[in-house]
């Protein structure tokens, strides 16, 4: 049994205790409404709830609020969701349980007395009512409480307020004639929790991680005694790994805030001390702190900079603080209720005596989120965000493949502000609004922090752009699209997708284009790696830097890795004579083992293209590396002539022009060629450059120094080799199962009863 299902069931368990329908379990919500809590439509109907009902809520230390109770199918039962703020007010947290009444005797409010938070205020002058309160109460009729807090969210900025007074009395609902009076001193903040703390509401794209965590950290901290009792160990630690900025430190701030456990961070470098000892002994009190205000957890920040490998650090100190650590995590008292979470980018330089059981117990990857998830992240940080009715948050989810959230983050933009004002008015502040231009320019200068080593893009080149070849097109659709858009098909024939191809044919016929257009087909991140760049002077670097390069494809999956002039690296081994001591050889192994080791989950595809088929390694082609071997041969008049209107279809080309003529005197021409053909230095009219349409006589001039990059010998050489290659490779098309042995095995494939006498020799 699952700890899911175990925490499942002893919540469970509690509400059957008394067997009270009015019990609910709390849950998060996923509408952001101050006002508003969700139920299941069975729920409701036990509790004789309509939808739109005013509900009177029940939480701890003697607290209770009223809401409005909304049906949701996707609800469980018997569960109840709220957001932070009406967590807050009822002083719960996810897991708990609480009292839900029916409230049909609330009052439209008369007059209700409403102040601000005086933290959340800070530098804001002007007219909060118009700015804040009046958008926030006509927007719907919201029930509000004595002593409640509420979140409202403007322009860029949230205000906290606290409801001081209503009339009537205790609560009520404000109205379109309620009088809202907003006068008196901001309240000071005492022992209210800030609204804005982190939460599970501000995690985003890490679901499955989020839900791991909070079985392994919130279970035995809320709930010790069920391991008590079954009689199993909680886990006492955990390490979160990942690249930079997708969410570590604050999934381990929103797992204390959302447990209510004492939080201890631990930044790696701030322990360490010049004094003999005093490392260890820092480390000793921070641990010796979170037992004593159990339960408690420890966040190890950067841990791999306290604990890196022993046997590769030169210093003492970080040695000594390594066993020092490992002592401190064995002497944890089972039942202490302190766990250990730990963040790094680098789990392979941590000590590997940390990463057994009973130490770190789980290792969790924490990774770049997928376009679903990136679309949560948006959500999250433009909730205080007033974003213009242009703003396409789904549009730039597609767009920012292998972003992580600080990236996403990145992406607020602000209008101009008077830098010399010290506060800022209210109205102004709230009238700004964040449009899909502010987004876009800040997308164009956002690189993916994870991946800004290597040049990630989504390329803007389509099918459209790639005039012919419509067999080629075909074939990589079926071969790179499809696996990555249906998925489940291949999975249903238990097949596995292929994981590359290799273009090969004369310079100029496209090679790179229907690179580059496969993956903005797919919508996948495009690496273009230009051969040589991987190699180095030093020794092992250049296997260093493949490594690299395909940790980064797969951080960014999916993923189109292109290796440009292919043979520069892939050379025949053996051949490689006094290069550095065969660095060629070692760049093109390490190549081979990559490919081999690639996850079939993590969805990174390979395209190589060369002009030299001839020299590279053929342990590169066999079927699981390069699958595919496509030539790409010169363009005929039909692709020549899709190729010019692929060239001219945003030009303003006179109608006399007559491409298909243009097509039929270009034999021989590459799509380079075609490209180049219409220069624009024959674009002048008079010596001006200023002209209404491309005419026929432009292309008549151009023609004049038109020329082929392809001679004939190389054609034949590469023909050649394409009909070599494929005679050595197939079996041809005379394969046939014969009619006896299909008659004898009947339906069964798998069937050795039309085997010969040989054959049945190799079953026995």
């Amino acid at each position: 049994m699952s700890n899911q299902e175990t925490k499942r069931d002893f919540s469970t368990a509690i509400l059957e205790r008394k067997k009270s329908p009015h019990r609910l379990l709390v849950d998060e919500a996923i509408d952001d409404d101050n006002s508003v809590v969700a139920l299941h439509p069975e729920t409701m109907e036990t509790l004789k709830i309509f939808h739109g009902d005013t509900i009177l809520i029940k939480g701890k230390k003697r607290r209770d609020t009223i809401c409005i109770a909304v049906a949701d199918v996707n609800c469980e039962e018997p569960r109840i969701r709220m957001n932070k703020v009406v967590r807050s007010n009822l002083r719960v947290r996810l897991g708990d349980v609480v009292f839900v009444h029916e409230c049909p005797d609330v009052k439209y409010g008369s007059r209700v007395h409403i102040l601000p938070i005086d933290d959340t205020i800070e530098g804001i002058t002007g007219n909060l009512f118009d700015a804040y309160l009046q958008p926030y109460f006509s927007d719907a009729y919201r029930p509000v409480r004595k002593g409640d807090l509420f979140l409202v969210r403007g322009g860029m900025r949230s205000v906290e307020f606290k409801v001081i007074e209503t009339d009537p009395p205790e609560y009520c609902i404000v109205a379109p004639d309620t009088e809202i009076f907003l006068e008196g001193e901001p309240v000071r903040r005492e022992d209210e929790e800030r609204l804005d703390e982190v939460g599970y509401d501000d995690v985003g794209g890490v679901r499955k991680q989020m839900a791991q965590i909070r079985e392994l950290v919130e279970l035995p901290l809320r709930h010790p005694q069920l391991f008590k009792s079954i009689g199993v160990k909680p886990p006492k630690g955990i390490l979160l790994y990942g690249p930079p900025g997708t969410g570590k430190t604050l999934i381990a701030r929103a797992v204390a805030n959302e447990t209510g456990a004492f939080f201890l961070c631990i930044n790696g470098p701030e322990i360490m001390s010049k004094m003999a000892g005093e490392s260890e002994g820092n480390l000793r009190k921070a641990f010796e702190e979170a037992e004593t205000n159990a339960p408690s957890i420890i966040f190890l920040d950067e841990i791999d900079s306290i604990a890196p490998k022993r046997e590769k650090t030169g210093g003492e100190v970080e040695r000594r603080i390594v066993s020092q650590l490992l002592t401190l995590m064995d002497g944890l008292k089972s039942r202490a209720h302190v766990i250990v979470i730990g963040a790094t980018n680098r789990p392979n330089s941590i000590d590997p005596a940390l990463r057994r059981f009973g130490r770190f117990d789980r290792e969790i990857d924490i990774g770049v989120p997928d376009e679903v998830g990136r679309l949560e992240v948006l959500h999250i940080h433009t909730k205080n965000m007033k974003l213009a009715e242009d703003v396409d948050l789904e549009k730039i989810s597609k767009n920012t493949h292998g972003f992580v959230g600080a990236d996403l983050a990145a992406l607020e933009k602000m209008d101009v502000i008077d830098l010399e004002d010290e506060t800022i008015d209210a109205e102004i502040l709230n009238s700004m609004a964040v449009t899909n231009d502010h987004l876009q320019s800040a997308l164009g200068t956002i690189n993916p922090s994870a991946l800004r080593e290597t040049l990630v893009e989504v390329p803007n080149v389509s099918w459209d752009d790639v005039g012919g070849l419509e067999n080629v097109k075909q074939e990589l659709q079926e071969t790179v699209q499809y696996p990555v858009e249906h998925p489940e098909k291949f999975e249903k024939f238990g097949m596995s997708p292929s994981k590359g191809v290799l273009f090969y044919g004369p310079p100029g016929c496209g090679k790179t284009l229907l690179a580059k257009a496969i993956a903005n087909e797919c919508q996948a991140n495009f690496i273009s790696i230009k051969g040589p760049e991987l190699l180095s002077m030093w020794f092992g670097e250049a296997e260093a830097n493949v490594r690299d390069l395909f940790d980064k494809a797969r951080q960014s999956a999916p993923c189109v890795l292109f290796f440009d002039e292919l043979d520069s690296i892939a050379t025949q081994r053996g051949s490689s004579v006094g290069d550095a001591g065969g660095a060629a050889d070692r760049v093109l192994n390490q190549l081979l083992t990559e490919m081999d080791g690639m996850n079939a989950k993590k969805t990174v595809f390979i395209i190589g293209a060369t002009n030299r088929p001839d020299i590279i390694d053929p342990a590169l082609l066999r079927p699981g590396r390069l699958d595919q071997l496509i030539y790409i041969p010169l363009p005929d008049e039909g692709s020549r002539h899709q190729i010019f209107k692929a060239c001219l279809r945003k030009s303003p080309v006179s109608h006399h022009v007559h491409l298909r003529e243009l097509a039929k005197h270009t034999e021989g021409f590459s799509g380079a060629d075609i490209t180049e053909i219409y220069n624009p230095e024959a674009m002048e009219d008079d010596g001006s450059y200023e002209i209404s349409e491309i005419k026929a006589a432009h292309f008549e001039e151009s023609m004049k120094f038109a020329r082929r990059s392809v001679s004939d010998a190389d054609i034949r050489k590469y023909e050649a080799f394409a009909h070599t290659l494929q005679q050595s490779r197939g079996i041809g098309a005379e394969f046939r199962f014969s009619a006896t042995s299909a008659g004898a095995a009947g339906s069964d494939p798998f069937s050795t009863s039309a085997t010969g006498p040989d054959e049945e020799a190799l079953y026995n």
